[in-house]
């Protein structure tokens, strides 16, 4: 039997892409240091209209191919249909990809700082302003009761906060996902990891700081997520402008 039986010629494409993109993802964390020295970074991935997930793993820095990544397609239903499938990663968040269609990929990654907080086995508050201009929500929680599946940590989480892009991993690392697709999950991984070192640093000043006067409206306005002429408190209550 063929080692891509069942799956299709677009499958067998957006895996391709999928798999440069992880490539790029792997290397701009690396090089940027937002990885971790040991390399621990797994994406899953919805193959568009398709009940089929690729699991994309990077393999660590001692291979020979420094950008390498491991790959296997599962389905939902927990059918194998390329590469060797092994306990990780295989169905981790079939669950998420399930109850929220509109989520497109997840990735479990180590980074220096996010792994202070979940050392701390604190929450990660948003107050670096890159990471509100495209969301509300105001923190990552922190999974620290590992009798609850990690999945059903994050669906309660999703429950709570819609926007929220990802949890803090007690002890570990921290979890991520996108509405989009991997490199804009990188990109958001990034910058979470900037956050929170910028937030680390910032402690030996005093500690963080709410945001000033007419941030939110300012960033907001920036994001697209209020209109231009919408006026925001520093709360974040929304008004909306005035009909002329």
């Amino acid at each position: 039997m063929s080692q891509t039986a069942g799956l299709s010629a677009a499958a067998l494409a957006f895996i391709a892409q999928a798999q440069k993109d992880a490539r790029k993802a792997v290397r701009v964390l690396r090089e940027t240091r937002t990885l971790s020295a040991s390399g621990t970074f797994f994406i899953t991935a919805r193959i568009p209209g398709e009940e089929k997930l690729v699991n994309l793993n990077y393999v660590g820095p001692w291979g020979d191919d420094i950008d390498g990544i491991s790959t296997n397609v599962i389905g939902f239903d927990g059918t194998a249909y390329l590469g060797h499938v092994t306990g990780l990663g295989e169905g981790r968040y079939t669950k998420l990809f399930v109850q929220h269609p509109d989520i497109q990929t997840i990735a479990h990654v180590h980074t220096p700082h996010l792994g202070a907080y979940s050392q701390a086995h604190s929450v990660l508050p948003l107050l670096y302003v890159p990471n509100r201009r495209f969301r509300t929500s105001k923190e990552l929680p922190v999974y620290i009761d590992r009798r609850q599946a990690e999945v059903d940590f994050i669906l309660d989480s999703l429950a709570k906060d819609r926007e929220v892009p990802g949890i803090v991993e007690a002890n570990g690392g921290a979890t991520a996902w996108s509405w989009k697709g991997i490199l804009d999950l990188a990109n958001t991984i990034l910058f979470l990891e900037e956050g929170a070192q910028f937030q680390i640093l910032g402690a030996a000043l005093g500690g963080s700081k709410a945001f000033g006067p007419g941030v939110l409206q300012q960033q907001w306005r920036i994001g697209g997520l209020v209109p231009a002429n919408a006026t925001v408190d520093d709360d974040g209550t929304v008004h909306a402008a005035a009909a002329e």
